[in-house]
């Protein structure tokens, strides 16, 4: 399938990066602009909009450059955001940094030691299955309180001091390969597995983040939350500021480039964007290995989270696209149909 994916373009001749600050820029003369500036009117009301709720930041990236940058009411450049579950796609860059080390070998049995016991067949699950979904763990995501809930139930109840532990208790519902069902245990269960391979670095798995991750994109404002055992809740909790999650956008679209430093291994943005395998029936998706596809057209990639937080990579134009805000969930899915409007209006550039 890598050959059908669309190249991820280089950085622009004379654009600096954007470690310190983003360079700044005008829309590009042949974007749609009234369009553009009609959906942001719409989107920043003093009213929040019944169909997107409220959009707290926007930041749209072109060519290296920042475009275009907003706010609403008592948000500016310098809040950190939730990312809800975009704290997925970085568990998977972190994966990916002890993959090109030779820590992790992701097509390997996971080293998940609640699988260890000799006969379980949850031992055949390997990181590759994990990122991509396809566990077949019995973990129920739902964000509806009334509703049975694995992910609430980890998050804010019994699982919440050792969230991996819990996520990697529950038993096989299908086997390993044969079934895709988001799960936000999966990513607490690869986080741990990441700071395990990473113990070689040192206990603390979060100065290995900003070594490796964080600070050689300026990623300053990142802050990673943990559990009592020590794992990054990868599955939700990192915030960031709107341009700090537009920086770990970017790295993307520079294929794990950074100003002439490789931060993720060859190919791996690529394995990011990669669809995987799912059954007929399922209405989430297409997916790839902890990012989704195709929110913004053929050939896009996302980070996605809970309430309407969202890193939308789109290589085809050299765009990353940032939205924060607090969306009802009845009307979840407006903001992808928003975005990708938005980023329709540079289609005519």
């Amino acid at each position: 399938m890598k050959e059908s994916l669309p190249p991820l373009p280089a950085q622009p001749a004379g654009v600096a990066w954007p470690t310190a600050g983003w360079p700044e820029g005008d829309l590009p003369a042949g974007a749609d602009k009234a369009r553009f500036h009609a959906l942001m009117d719409h989107a920043f009301a003093a009213e929040a909009p019944a169909d997107l709720g409220e959009t707290h930041a926007v930041v749209v990236i072109k060519g290296g450059r920042l475009v275009h940058e907003q706010y609403w009411t008592g948000f500016e450049p310098d809040v950190t955001c939730p990312s809800w579950s975009k704290g997925k796609s970085i568990t998977q860059a972190l994966v990916g940094i002890l993959a090109g080390d030779g820590k992790i070998d992701i097509h390997a049995p996971a080293d998940v030691p609640e699988w260890q016991v000799a006969g379980d067949p949850r031992g055949k699950i390997t990181l590759d299955l994990l990122l991509r979904m396809s566990s077949g763990l019995a973990f129920r995501e739902d964000y509806v309180p009334e509703h049975p809930s694995d992910v609430i139930e980890m998050l804010w109840g019994k699982g919440e001091k050792d969230t991996a532990h819990f996520a990697a208790s529950f038993p096989l519902e299908h086997e390993p390969g044969s079934h895709w069902s988001y799960a936000s245990g999966t990513t607490n269960i690869v986080s741990r597995t990441a700071a395990r391979a990473a113990d070689a670095f040192g206990p603390d798995f979060e100065a290995f983040m900003r070594e490796r991750l964080f600070d050689p994109i300026g990623m300053t404002s990142a802050a990673p939350k943990f559990d009592e055992a020590g794992t990054f809740i990868g599955s939700s909790f990192c915030f960031c500021t709107p341009r700090d999650f537009a920086r770990f956008g970017y790295l993307y679209l520079r294929d794990g480039m950074w100003d002439g430093r490789r931060i993720l291994p060859e190919g791996w943005a690529d394995y990011a964007r990669t669809p995987t395998w799912q059954q007929a029936g399922v209405e989430e998706g297409p997916y790839g290995a902890h990012w989704w596809l195709g929110l913004a057209g053929p050939g896009s990639f996302s980070a996605n989270g809970y309430d309407g937080q969202y890193t939308v990579v789109v290589p085809e134009l050299d765009m990353v696209v940032v939205r924060h805000g607090k969306t009802p969930l009845d009307v979840k899915a407006n903001p992808k149909t928003w975005i990708a409007d938005v980023v329709d209006c540079f289609r005519t550039a």
